[in-house]
Order: structure tokens, then sequence, then C-alpha cells
């Protein structure tokens, strides 16, 4: 029998899956990848693909509003009646926040379960679905070990300074610091970046641009300052998320609009960013093709919060590590023109200093 690890990545409404056979464990193939979106609603479907590209899923999944363990149940329905030669040794899920506890991979048991479950509120839009794909999993398939792969552990090799916010020290001592997400990506890519350039081990700057955004500098291949802090709505100008951000406004807000933190989350969570600005769309190319100047002027704001972060990261990268003329930008989900336009900018504002921008979709 053919053995495999399922791996999960789950959001709100979907659940990106892959399952990778382990016929080659040095560098084990995906021999299945796919998604199901619309969870939560009477429209869930799920679409497969195998290692050719090839369609060999395509269906919708019964129910109103299905749950997510309706989901990974039909998901494992499918599985079994269409690779019954293979076996699940294990599955592997990606995990928002790891805290200060976690900072390499960990085999979930109930107190890691536990301790999974209290970083909810350290990253609200995606712990609680995090930890659902968990418990679906591990009801489902009594006996695997589920892993959990933490996006806040590539961040951990930052300098202290880099991870410290003005506040009182015994804050810090709490757990109220920079952390940093997307770390799973960034981990890829400082993996892969040898493949692309001679100076994969120098300064570089990744950004990884979808609905959520950061940047990173990393020296050796090794994160030393990202955009992302304490939370997921840090740094970069997002799909609907504010990023950086005086807290005098929220202040402000909570004191003259009566503002609830209810309200304040839904608002810095949901409301802002791109879809914020141009009050048309959160996505890059439904800004791009309109020409209405309130979508010009939220794209030119994301650009010019890229061009910004940019130079703060190139001067954080400078602190330590061997010299390098060049920052790499890795631009994941959104189409290339924008990282053009960010190029363009930054550019513009410093002549001297050259900038290569690869546009890349959703890798």
């Amino acid at each position: 029998m053919k053995q495999g690890i399922l791996t999960i990545n789950a959001g709100s409404s979907s659940i990106k899956f892959a399952l990778f056979s382990l016929a080659h464990p040095i560098s084990p193939e995906a021999e299945v990848s796919g998604q199901i979106d619309g969870i939560g609603t009477n429209a869930t479907k799920m679409v497969a693909k195998d290692k050719a590209g090839e369609k060999i899923a395509d269906q919708m999944i019964a129910g109103e509003q299905v749950s997510h363990d309706q989901a990974f149940d039909a998901l494992l329905k499918w599985f079994m009646a269409t690779h019954a030669g293979w076996q699940i040794v294990a599955a592997g899920h990606r995990v928002v926040h790891g805290g200060e506890r976690y900072s390499q991979p960990t085999i979930v048991d109930d107190t890691v379960l536990g301790h999974l479950t209290s970083f909810i509120p350290l990253a609200p839009l995606h712990e609680p679905h995090n930890v659902a794909g968990i418990r679906a999993l591990q009801a489902l398939l009594p006996g695997v070990p589920q892993i959990a792969c933490f996006d806040t552990a590539f961040h951990r090799s930052q300098p202290d300074v880099a991870q410290t916010f003005g506040l009182p020290r015994a804050l810090s001592a709490e757990g109220i610091k920079r952390y940093g997400f997307h770390g799973l990506s960034y981990e890829f890519i400082a993996r892969a970046l040898p493949q692309y350039s001679h100076r994969a081990n120098g300064r570089v700057v990744v950004a990884h641009l979808g609905n959520g955004a950061s940047m990173a500098a990393m020296v050796n291949r090794k994160c030393v300052a990202t955009t992302l802090g304490f939370s997921t709505i840090d740094g970069l100008l997002m799909g609907t998320r504010c990023g950086n951000l005086d807290p005098g406004v929220i202040l402000h807000l909570m004191e003259t609009k009566g503002l609830s933190v209810k309200d304040m989350t839904k608002m810095l969570y949901k409301e802002s960013g791109l879809l914020g600005v141009s009050g048309i769309s959160q996505d890059m190319r439904t800004l791009l093709s309109s020409n209405k100047p309130e979508a010009q002027e939220a794209v030119d704001l994301f650009c010019y919060r890229i061009a910004r972060e940019l130079g703060s990261l190139a001067a954080a990268s400078r602190r330590r590590g061997p010299s390098a003329r060049l920052p790499s930008v890795r631009m994941a989900g959104h189409p290339p023109q924008s990282g053009s336009q960010c190029a363009s900018r930054h550019r513009d504002q410093r002549r001297q200093q050259q900038c290569r921008c690869t546009g890349y979709s959703n890798q």
C-alpha cells in the first residue's frame, strides 16, 4: 500500500489540501492537490487535480451551510473511494500562530491543542479555523499523527530588538511582541532562492503579496525583520486589513464614535485595506481594471507602503551579514503588473538603488 502525508490549510471559508507521496521521502511529490471553497454556504465545492495537473474532482458538497467537519468528511470519503490503495500516515496543518511556545513542527496532543486554542485571540481570522481543521481530522482519522506547522516559527530568528515594542517591560515578558506571519511561505522561498540567485545568502527582501500581505528581510536566508508584528493587521495595506496604523487613531475612534473593541476589530480586519480605501473591492485585479479614481488611490497606497517598507527592511538587514546591492522581491497572489508598479515607484524614489520585481501568481 502506498503511503502519503495529507497537508491541510484550513481557512474561514476554504480548505486547501494536498497528498504527498512518501515514495521519495527526501523530495516528496504531491500526488493530489485541491481546494474546497464556499464552506458555510449552500454552494460548497471541491476541486482536485492529480500530479499531472489533470482535474480529477469537480463536485458540490451536499448540505446547507456546510461546516468544516462536513467538508473534511466529504474530502476523506472522496479520497478513500478514489485512492483505495493509499494510506494516510500523518496530517500536516498550517497553523498561523504558535506564540512563544512553538518554533518548530509539533505533534498535536490535547495539551498542544489547548495551547493553540488559547492563541485564537492573537489571530482571530485564522487560528479558529486552523484548530477546527485539526479537531475534524482527529475525529475522522483517529490514531493518525496530526502535525502543526507554524507561520510564526520562521521569524523567531529575528534579533530581540526587532521583536520588541516600546511598551512597559512587563508586557514583553507576557508575550506582547512582534511575531511575524506568512512564515511557511517565506521558509519555502528561502529554500528555493539558491536556485534563482547567487545572492540568496546575502541581504534579501521578500514580499508575500496576496489578500494578506507582508515583507521580510533575510540575511543568510534567516529572517532579521518583517512587516507583520503582534497581529495579522500590521505592516502593509492588505485586502481588507488596514496595515500600519497610529494607535492614536484607534483610541480616537473609540472615544469619539463610541466604537467597541468588537466594532474596531471588524473595521480593522474586514472593512479596511484595499476594500476600505477604494470602496470597490479587495481584489487587486478588479482595482487595476477600474477607471475610478478611488481604485487608483487604493493601488497607489498599496504600492507606496511596499516601497516605504522596502527601504525600512533594507536598513534593518544592514545590521548584520554580507553586502548585497540588489534586494530580490518575490510577489505572490497579485498580478505581475502590480509588482512592476511597485518596483517603478521604488526606482523613482531611490534611483541609486536597483530593484528587480518578478510576478508570480499564487505561488
